[in-house]
């Protein structure tokens, strides 16, 4: 998508009446960019060529998707659908009770559950069964349907990007009925039709009062932003069930600690307390690759077998990955009998994973997962262990103390509420406390290493060129070859420098999805931000000169041309072919879902023999990714409203990206990806992002008002006085909790199932009963973390966890560490909920 733009970006050569806007300032500014020169010199800045250029490519692609589509039938999740249907009857509950990864697959199997619980593959098939029936079929699919095939969090997702589009439509009504037309009345630029210069405020002269419009729709366009996001999130409801809100997760437990012990302690330290349930968590990860890889063998077991008896042959087959594209056999790629193979690798899989299962009570990881009669005691026990009490200088919570305070180290516990089964990595639960800081430390650290002087792919373009790296092509004297080679590499860089940013918060073993993916969104939207966004628009090609510029004794000197940068009267059209590729070769890219596709394919190169091709099929769809999906929108629409005052022309080439952006996201999410079960910080984390954009365009109308007439202009002054009231409102809501009751955060959660718990007699909490044992106990046996081994469970039943939302994560995370927690409103009745 960005190579693809910088590729096509050309300059009008407008000509402008003002000093700061020469030849040498020009150069100064464009330095950054890697231009080609196909389209320079074209009229209005490029943007009618680059627009048709981009159509045509985004139709071509269309076509290319529906032939995939049709061709590659199972290269999406109707596969996984099908697939599981044909699965099911031999998925018994006997074989998932017996190991203990099948916890993991029975998630899973729910998940697949509810890709048919709507439409069957019939409906499928009648819905689009043909070459392009599929755009129509957009269309038609429901919110109800996307709810019950994807999830909440898809809804929500989903309805968030219909507020943006709202507020783009306000936007570009204002921006292109009424500011366009004030900056086409200026002068200051040459009176040319075909000059992109005079759309942007740059026509203006200095001194006309129409500029006090800008100012004042500048900050319109704040409240707007803020009023549509506190619109979208007025109207989600966030529903948990009775079990998520009587159930905490405990980390900081004594290591042997035992489950009775941690129940003794609550029911001696709280009155009228009763747990249900305690489970200590153990270290499964080598345990559930075990299980994960048997059951592999297993189903390649099976699949020979059921060959055989049909065909009545045996298959030989290739053990060693690729061994199936081997036209040769050579010494150490014989190949073995199918059936024989499988079974032997199953046989000795089955032997680690007993051997293992007996070390697994020898590493307990000093967590809990307790579950108690109602959600009142649970709001009390979660008031105590985090609502700070001063005493002296130390300010700590007060937790009630019993007979095992002292063994359960009590004072070291971290209390939150416990996250949703699906949302845990129970594999990066082992990885905790000091080895989790220093290995987020070492990545974090090299990836800032990496991006403070590759921040722009212009510059790993300039820095190849050094080198002469593209010189042996430059002897071509192809013009074909020499412009496409420098762009085929600019795409490169442009596609993995996010991609290194987003597979670095991978690497940092968050311990849910949801952490992971708000982690992703911040540096992802962070990196994008500087990428595309401020160093072009400064004439910077790298965080290391930006630093340089900042800090240097020449910065005033230097910084009134490099604000000029933003206000040349081409630098908008820059902008504006960047949201035009994005919203055509960008979103049918992520339509095509490349990277999938080419992941697909080496997985089925890899795979051994027909069994496993046909179980990398079987699994080879994914969850969506939020945060990364965020970061990019939000990037594409903080470009849009920086620019809707002084470029008001890129606004409805915004809301074309975010239409089209909808109907991409609509597709892929009903038809491409698992349903995801994250918590709602992430879609508050994307709100407060939000608010960045119309600040962005705040700072753009304070650099050109100080620029033009001073910072003691009018103009000048009444732009900064708004800027720093919105920056310390936004400040104080996001890092202190203050301006609480202005949050745009105003989740509703449906309480139907506590309504018939949690009642009051006589002002008093009714007593409630508590729920069956065994319910919890099938809610445990979902969750892989702990082992109830030798507790009356069943040696090989696999439970640590609840469902529940992550409301608190512990604060280990850097970035995942949120404010709410202490400024929780404990739920010390219903009433007081509500």
């Amino acid at each position: 998508m960005l190579p693809f733009l910088f590729a096509t970006l050309g300059s009008a050569g407008a000509t402008c009446k003002f000093a700061g806007c020469n030849n040498s300032t020009k150069d100064y500014c464009y330095s950054a960019r890697i231009r080609s020169t196909v389209l320079q010199g074209l009229p209005f800045g490029g943007v009618p060529t680059v627009l048709a250029l981009d159509f045509m490519c985004f139709l071509a692609l269309l076509f290319v998707f529906s032939i995939l589509r049709k061709v590659a039938w199972d290269y999406g999740r109707l596969a996984l659908v099908t697939d599981a249907d044909r699965r099911r009857h031999w998925q018994t509950e006997r074989k998932e009770r017996e190991y203990v990864a099948s916890a993991l697959h029975s998630d899973s199997h729910d998940r697949y559950e509810r890709l048919t619980s709507v439409s069957s593959s019939v409906d499928f098939d009648q819905r689009d069964n043909g070459f392009c029936s599929w755009l129509t079929a957009i269309f038609r699919i429901k919110d109800d349907e996307i709810r019950d095939k994807c999830g909440a969090d898809a809804v929500h997702y989903l309805s968030f990007q219909r507020h943006i589009i709202g507020l783009l439509v306000a936007v570009g009504v204002l921006s292109v009925g009424i500011v366009l037309p004030v900056n086409f009345s200026g002068d200051l630029l040459e009176n040319n039709p075909y000059s992109f210069g005079r759309t942007t405020i740059a026509n203006l002269n200095s001194g006309n009062n129409l500029l006090w419009l800008h100012t004042s729709f500048a900050f319109l366009y704040l409240l707007l932003t803020v009023y549509s996001m506190r619109r979208h999130t007025s109207k989600m409801r966030y529903k948990e069930d009775d079990l998520v809100k009587r159930t905490l997760f405990i980390n900081g437990i004594s290591k042997y600690a035992e489950s009775e012990k941690i129940k003794k302690h609550f029911e001696e330290a709280y009155s009228n307390c009763t747990v249900l349930e305690a489970r200590p968590c153990y270290n499964v990860a080598r345990l559930m690759f075990l299980d994960t890889e048997r059951k592999k063998a297993e189903r390649g077991k099976i699949y020979f077998t059921n060959l055989k008896t049909k065909e009545n042959a045996s298959s030989m087959i290739n053990p060693k990955p690729c061994g199936h594209l081997c036209c040769c056999v050579i010494k150490g790629c014989e190949e073995v009998e199918a059936i024989e193979y499988y079974t032997k690798l199953e046989e000795k899989l089955k032997d680690d994973y007993k051997r293992e299962k007996e070390k697994v009570n020898e590493k307990p990881l000093g967590m809990a997962f307790v579950t108690f009669h109602n959600e009142t005691i649970t709001a009390i026990i979660l008031k105590d262990f985090n609502v700070c009490k001063c005493q002296g200088c130390a300010c700590r919570g007060e937790p009630r103390a019993s007979s095992c305070s002292e063994s359960l180290h009590i004072s070291n516990w971290t209390v939150t509420y416990a996250p949703d089964p699906q949302n845990v990595y129970w594999e990066h639960l082992s990885i905790r406390g000091f080895i989790w800081w220093i290995r987020c430390l070492v990545i974090n650290v090299i990836l800032f290493l990496l991006l403070f002087f590759l921040t722009t792919p212009a510059i790993i373009i300039t820095t190849m060129d050094k080198f002469n790296v593209t010189k042996p092509v430059e002897y071509l004297n192809n013009p074909i070859i020499t412009q496409f080679f420098p762009t085929l590499l600019l795409w490169c860089f442009s596609a993995l420098l996010p991609t290194i940013v987003y597979y670095s918060a991978f690497f940092e073993a968050h311990w849910t999805r949801s952490g992971e993916n708000r982690t992703t969104m911040h540096k992802c939207y962070t990196f994008l931000i500087f990428m595309v966004l401020l160093l072009p628009s400064l004439g910077l090609s790298s965080l290391d000169v930006f630093f340089r510029w900042l800090f240097d004794k020449k910065f005033l000197a230097e910084a009134a041309v490099r604000f000029e940068c933003v206000f040349l009267p081409d630098n908008g059209a820059f902008f504006v072919n960047y949201v035009i590729a994005s919203a055509f070769i960008g979103n049918a890219m992520d339509l095509l879902r490349i990277p999938g596709l080419l992941m697909y394919m080496i997985r089925l190169c890899l795979a051994r023999s027909a069994a496993e091709r046909r179980n990398v099929k079987r699994h080879q769809a994914y969850e969506f990714q939020f945060g990364a999906a965020y970061a990019w929108m939000m990037c594409v629409f903080t470009v849009v409203m920086t620019y809707s005052i002084t470029c008001p022309i890129i606004v409805p080439f915004g809301l074309m990206y975010m239409l089209l952006k909808h109907l991409v996201d609509r597709y892929n999410l009903y038809y491409a990806y698992l349903p995801a079960k994250l918590d709602k910080k992430i879609h508050s984390g994307a709100v407060n992002q939000v608010v960045a954009a119309p600040i962005l365009c705040l700072f753009w109308l304070l650099f050109f008002s100080t620029m033009r007439t001073g910072f003691l202009a009018p103009t000048s002054m009444f732009t900064f006085v708004v800027l720093v009231i919105t920056i310390v409102i936004c400040l104080c809501h996001v890092c202190f909790g203050h301006f609480k009751y202005l949050s745009a955060h105003n989740y509703k959660i449906d309480h139907t199932e506590v309504d018939a718990v949690d009642g009051r007699v006589n002002g008093q909490p009714a007593a409630v009963p508590p729920a069956p044992k065994s319910a919890v106990s099938h809610q445990l046996s979902r969750c892989p973390a702990s082992l109830g081994l030798g507790q009356g469970k069943g040696a090989a039943h696999v439970s640590s966890c609840l469902r529940a939302s992550l409301r608190a994560w512990p604060s280990r995370h850097p970035w995942g560490a949120d404010r709410a927690q202490k400024r929780m409103p404990f739920r010390m009745s219903l009433a007081q909920l509500r």
